[in-house]
């Protein structure tokens, strides 16, 4: 297998009243629309845990809290 890219169509405009209004997409293109979109939350939910400062305990501290179910 190459690293060949596929070639994709052109997205298509939908138009209801002469503005569009739609978007019809290669299933690909959109699924990777997505896993784009849910790359950049992760990010961002990132970024947000790096402003905090970390905090660390030892793990016998936490197993002694640790309720797994509740």
């Amino acid at each position: 297998m190459g690293s060949r890219k596929l070639k994709r169509k052109p997205p298509e405009i939908v138009f209801r009243e002469g503005k569009p209004a739609a978007v019809i997409l290669d299933i690909d293109e959109y699924r990777e629309m997505l896993e784009r979109l849910d790359d950049l939350e992760d990010l961002k939910m990132l970024g947000k845990m790096r402003e905090k400062p970390l905090k660390f305990r030892k793990l016998e501290e936490f197993l002694k809290e640790y309720k797994p179910g509740v």
